[in-house]
């Protein structure tokens, strides 16, 4: 009887190391769940609402949101439009939301004392020259717009959430805006494409104010 007990108390605590064991692999495998859980919310965003919407249509709904957007701008034209007008940089950058490489910009170290900067695809004045300031990043940087120039759009490309501008007429992508960084009374930071813009000189006649962005 005393074998038989031992053996009874020795397979009790067996089964007490293997649930144990069980449960540690449980809880570790649910923390790496977790753990992929909330890096792709962070690269995606919100996860789409639960009704009945696959991946894939999710991702339709937004291009046609993209498009129907693209229709409220004053110039709207198709891609084959702008690939006609722009060259193959200023089409990746100002449509397809690319980036020039930093310290190539054509007015990275471009400080005129007079004109303004106007958006490469359709004309419209963004920035006056003595908006333009040097941050050191690698970019043309400015610290106001003229009013209504703009518009801004919450980009959570790359794992993080930032503050897209684009122009107000057509849509352009031009860069991302910073703030709280000091530079300037403004305390904002456009960080703007050089492919994206080009330089004026001269005043721009009836000239509306300059405002911050955000």
């Amino acid at each position: 009887r005393g074998g038989t007990g031992a053996a009874v108390i020795l397979g009790a605590g067996c089964r007490r190391f293997r649930g144990a064991k069980a449960a540690r692999v449980v809880s570790g495998a649910l923390i790496v769940v977790a753990a992929a859980w909330m890096f792709l919310r962070a690269v995606w965003g919100s996860r789409p609402e639960r009704t009945g919407t696959s991946v894939s249509q999710a991702a339709s709904q937004q291009v046609r949101g993209k498009k129907a957007s693209a229709e409220m701008f004053a110039v709207s034209k198709s891609d084959e439009e702008w690939k006609r007008q722009l060259s193959q940089e200023e089409f990746h950058v100002l449509r397809n939301k690319g980036t020039e490489r930093p310290g190539t910009g054509e007015y990275n170290k471009f400080y005129p004392n007079g004109g303004y900067f106007a958006c490469r695809a359709c004309d419209n004045p963004l920035y006056s020259a003595k908006a333009k300031f040097d941050s050191g990043c690698g970019w043309p940087a400015f610290d106001k717009t003229f009013a209504g120039a703009l518009k801004t759009n919450v980009d959570r490309s790359f794992g993080s959430v930032r503050t897209e501008i684009v122009c107000a007429r057509c849509g352009g992508h031009l860069g991302h805006v910073f703030t709280g960084e000091g530079f300037t009374q403004t305390n904002e930071r456009h960080c703007v494409n050089s492919v994206s813009i080009k330089f004026v000189g001269g005043d721009l006649p009836n000239a509306p104010p300059e405002t911050k962005v955000t």
